[in-house]
């Protein structure tokens, strides 16, 4: 049988660069185990890729998205959020005037905090 050529495949995939991709992508897949979708002939496990990308065995689209699988670590689950968790110093139920919050201060409210606050009384020991 004729070798196959990278101008038997290049019309196949997009460019030269992927070509090589998938291709290496198949022929580890075939060195793992994977069924062979043409007769080998003595050819080593590249070439069989490469024959297989030329006779159309297989889409170029659904092996380029087997190799973005494997090459993947983690794979993003959507999961739903969870609700937000209190802060602490408040609390969840009503809130009274006299309750410190923390979260919801502004500088007009802390100024009048400090307006009403009293000076320690002064002692013997400060002389």
């Amino acid at each position: 049988m004729a070798r196959v050529t990278v101008e038997d495949c290049v019309d196949k995939v997009e460019n030269r660069f992927e070509l090589v991709l998938l291709a290496s992508h198949r022929a580890r897949m075939i060195s793992s185990g994977s069924q062979l979708l043409v007769e080998r002939d003595r050819d080593k496990n590249p070439v069989v890729a490469l024959r297989e990308i030329a006779d159309e065995m297989f889409a170029p689209e659904d092996l380029k998205e087997e190799l973005i699988h494997s090459l993947q670590k983690y794979v993003e689950v959507d999961e739903p959020e969870e609700d937000a968790v209190p802060l602490i110093g408040t609390s969840v139920g009503s809130v009274d005037d006299n309750e410190v919050q923390f979260d919801r201060m502004s500088e007009d409210d802390l100024l009048r905090g400090l307006e009403g606050l009293v000076p320690p009384a002064a002692s013997d020991d400060d002389d």
